[in-house]
């Protein structure tokens, strides 16, 4: 088969994690028999010193003409510490997903065995534990107009906005996962408050009644948040507007005990997007001990979703949790006094899948 990507390391650690998961994907590649071709952008703050623009049109092009999008991180502190910056490489997050149309995000929240004592949670709640929050990607306050400061700079203003269609899209696109999994489905809003949340339900039961096969619950945002840390065994799948499920995802990805383990797949019109759900780590680019777990998972992930290749992304899932159970990770996961480099864990997975 052929696997045309597109590769976007991005900032900070982005080129080091990115890396070792492109090294996972030409093995599993040169396994499996398929022809693998791929080619680098820049995307965030190295495209704004080279281009002034986060997300360049070269970048763009090239992501429309690849099958999948391996992407590393973007954030930049020089950024964060400038409130007057005009253009900030966040501002190319938002571009890419809303050019390509990449209107859900999918996180798969699940344990390792082997790193149950790293979560901050007892072993009896968070063993076993498999959910998948189902985040819309491209309307809400994160896009919506107006937006901006007042010109004194005393006041601000950001904008909520949802359209039934968009609601209707990313829901169905949830029941069909929930359909596949366990068949249970909560949708969380603030539907007490917030007039988007109030379309939010109302498109939501409208469409309940053609998936009776799902049981169908709604919940608070304030009530998920607190359901997540008491008792996430009780979820499936959850799907929410994009704030809530920025919010909600992070929140839900400690229970791993890292962040650094868990990756995503934004669902797209165009093409699809694979990355870790972690940042940037900029205290800790170039220095080789960032772990590669997550983009390493995330290649999984589009060798299934993007390529319906399951036997591929298993054998790379495979790969991960043979060197988990072998201790060879990364210093924050490390237990054993031995950490090991981002490209040595790398270098042992390829070993595994090349085995």
């Amino acid at each position: 088969m052929q696997l045309n990507i597109a590769v976007l390391p991005g900032d900070g650690i982005g080129p080091e994690i990115t890396q070792t998961a492109l090294e996972a994907t030409k093995a599993i590649a040169q396994k499996f028999g398929h022809q693998l071709t791929y080619k680098y952008g820049i995307v965030g703050a190295c495209a704004i010193d080279k281009t002034g623009n986060p997300y360049p049109e070269e970048t763009h092009a090239l992501c429309m003409k690849s099958d999948a999008v391996l992407f590393g991180a973007i954030g930049d502190p020089r950024f964060d510490n400038d409130p007057s910056a005009k253009v900030r490489p966040e501002q190319g997050l938002l571009a890419m997903r809303k050019e390509l149309g990449l209107y859900a995000n999918i996180r798969p929240i699940t344990t390792f065995p082997s790193l149950l004592h790293k979560s901050p949670l007892r072993r009896d709640l968070v063993e076993d534990a498999d959910l998948m929050c189902i985040r819309e990607l491209t309307g809400g306050i994160y896009f919506g107009k107006p937006q901006g400061r007042s010109e004194d700079g005393n006041s601000a203003v950001d904008t909520c906005v949802y359209s039934r269609e968009e609601i209707e899209r990313i829901v169905r696109l949830a029941y069909g996962y929930a359909q596949n999994r366990r068949k249970k489905l909560t949708i969380v809003d603030k539907a007490n408050v917030l007039a988007t949340s109030r379309l939010w339900r109302e498109t939501s039961q409208q469409l309940e009644k053609e998936y009776p096969d799902v049981t169908t619950e709604y919940m608070f945002v304030d009530n998920a948040a607190m359901q997540l840390i008491q008792w996430p065994k009780r979820f499936d799948v959850i799907v929410t507007e994009n704030m809530f499920g920025d919010i909600l995802t992070d929140e839900a990805s400690v229970i791993t005990g890292s962040l650094g383990m868990l990756p995503s797949a934004s669902i797209g019109i165009h093409t699809s997007v694979f990355e870790p759900i972690h940042g940037s780590y900029p205290q800790a680019a170039g220095k080789n001990i960032a772990n590669p777990i997550a983009t390493i998972l995330s290649a999984a992930l589009m060798f299934e979703y993007a390529f319906g290749l399951m036997e591929e992304g298993a054998l790379i899932r495979k790969a991960v949790n043979a060197s988990l159970e072998a201790e060879f990770v990364t210093e924050d996961i490390c237990s054993n006094g031995n950490p090991r480099s981002t490209s040595e864990v790398g270098e042992w997975i390829v070993k595994y899948i090349q085995s």
